[in-house]
């Protein structure tokens, strides 16, 4: 008697493959974590992109400021960037200072997968983000921007712990665009790779944390 699970009836789309089926770039990063599948997913919603310091990252972070610091302005910084701020109403709206939120929920599939996106000009010195919004942005389609998604996706791994996987995607709309991206992405690639692994350690010690706890 065959007891090997049917892969064709526990498989399902992505979230990620409604809203960006088809890209061009793209990075995977995964972890193993001691934790329950529930608990990690906590975690990954509850993660406050701030927090994920790492040398890159603080230099990104610093360069937006840049503009504001040329006018000898107050560079605005917000409290927190949660992931969970995306999808609970007015959290991620404007702020008295603050540039509005690019970044949108795209989705969720309760403890087991999250998925968010942006619009924008990366390439540029000054970034130009373009808001879309969560219905707009599958069908988003207009010359000259970067659609880039990501996920937090949750995998039972063993009895008593979990896969988390970061996956993010970037498609562009036309392909003098595409040839920007590719420029940009050939020289931050590693880059990005260093920020969601770090997002992925943050991940895991807040969950294990939270495990030990209960």
């Amino acid at each position: 008697m065959d007891t090997q699970p049917n892969a064709a009836a526990t498989a399902y789309p992505l979230l990620l493959d409604a809203a960006l089926p088809e890209f061009r770039f793209s990075r995977v990063e995964c972890a193993v974590i001691a934790a329950a599948p529930d608990v990690v997913y906590g975690a990954a919603r509850g993660l406050d992109t701030l927090s994920v310091h790492s040398p890159l990252f603080d230099m990104v972070m610093w360069a937006r400021g840049v503009p504001d610091r040329v006018r000898r302005r107050p560079v605005a910084t917000p409290p927190s960037m949660r992931v969970s701020d995306l999808f609970e109403p007015g959290a991620a709206g404007d702020q008295e200072g603050l540039e509005v939120q690019p970044w949108v929920a795209l989705g969720e599939r309760a403890g087991r997968e999250i998925a968010f996106g942006a619009v924008g000009k990366v390439w540029k010195p000054t970034i130009e983000w373009r808001r879309v919004e969560p219905g707009d942005y599958a069908g988003f389609d207009e010359p000259g921007w970067a659609k880039m998604a990501a996920a937090f996706i949750v995998h039972p791994y063993g009895a008593r712990r979990s896969l988390l996987t970061y996956e993010a995607r970037t498609a562009c709309t036309d392909p003098a665009s595409t040839t920007r991206f590719g420029r940009y992405w050939t020289l931050v690639s590693p880059g990005v790779g260093i920020v969601l692994r770090g997002a992925l350690r943050s991940i895991r010690a807040a969950a294990e944390a939270g495990e030990r706890s209960t």
